[in-house]
């Protein structure tokens, strides 16, 4: 496969996970946001997931419509949802050819759908909830077309190389969202905040049948990092990372190979020989960030090796 293709559908990828995660991370926000009107302040999103100094996140850090259309819609935005999904499908249609007519369509109609006005409108004036459920829905669509009609050959590969570590970078941003405070109390109980996290990583009912004794941040930050039968843990997608890398080994590249599956690796045993005692011994908020250095260093490893970066 060409490096150009691969790039491509590995960066189509990365951005639609990326819409998902933040699409699914503004839906727990707004939630706790309606239960903590007067404290509540939207300044640790706008942190981690814009470019905004602090002086133009503090401007609208308790604007709540305003927050939602500047990280949904609006054009300025680099990382916007609605930027995202327009590099999404530029990168599609550059390999229109390696995708099915299926999954191009989807994401077209994704691309449209957002780009609406109404859209914006409605993000001002209806309830932002079912305005990010319908775009949530529109990802879901995404992922569900591109598993049941792609081809498993190098081109799912990199798609799913893509996903899986975009999604441990995600999952990390979500929860990190609440622990970016590095002087957070874990004895707090905030049920109705851990209900609307796990909610938005379709979460809650794995953790009722899991965990039998309420909501404790303790559980949910074990769920969330070190659950291996959970889709959306930093393990699970480390793991599948892995898998997927593997199934590049060739004759060819063998050097960088050895290279980048030896990165991936030592983050995968990093993750599951963790616990939460040593976690929170090292700090929850410095254990995520680590895990997302290196995420980000096997991302640049395989644009140098793959993508034929310099």
């Amino acid at each position: 496969m060409l490096s150009r293709v691969a790039d491509s559908l590995y960066w189509m990828s990365r951005y639609m996970e990326r819409a998902d995660g933040i699409l699914r991370m503004l839906k727990i926000n707004y939630a706790s946001s309606q239960d903590d009107i007067q404290e509540f302040s939207w300044k640790p999103v706008l942190r981690i997931f814009t470019y905004l100094d602090e002086d133009g996140a503090s401007k609208i850090s308790h604007n709540t419509r305003a927050v939602l259309q500047y990280m949904v819609t609006d054009r300025e935005n680099s990382n916007s949802v609605l930027n995202i999904i327009t590099r999404a499908r530029e990168n599609a249609r550059s390999v229109q050819d390696h995708i099915t007519k299926e999954l191009w369509q989807c994401l077209n109609e994704f691309y449209h759908t957002i780009r609406d006005e109404k859209m914006n409108r409605d993000l001002q004036k209806d309830d932002p909830v079912s305005i990010l459920d319908v775009l949530i829905k529109q990802g879901l669509l995404y992922f569900g077309t591109m598993d049941v009609t792609m081809a498993r050959g190098e081109g799912y590969a990199f798609i799913n190389i893509g996903k899986f570590l975009e999604r441990g970078v995600q999952s990390a941003d979500i929860l990190d969202v609440r622990f970016s405070d590095r002087h957070y109390d874990f004895s707090q109980t905030d049920i109705t905040y851990w209900k609307y996290l796990l909610l938005s990583i379709s979460g809650y009912e794995l953790y009722l049948k899991t965990y039998r004794s309420g909501f404790d941040a303790r559980n949910v930050v074990e769920q969330t990092v070190l659950n291996d039968d959970f889709p959306r843990s930093i393990l699970y997608s480390v793991g599948r990372l892995h898998i997927y890398f593997e199934r590049l080994k060739s004759e060819r590249n063998q050097e960088a190979f050895r290279k980048i599956d030896f990165m991936i690796g030592r983050i995968r045993s990093k993750v599951r020989y963790s616990t939460v005692e040593s976690i929170m011994a090292q700090g929850l908020h410095t254990y995520l960030n680590g895990i997302k250095d290196d995420l980000y260093e096997v991302g640049n490893a395989l644009n140098q090796n793959y993508f034929a970066y310099t």
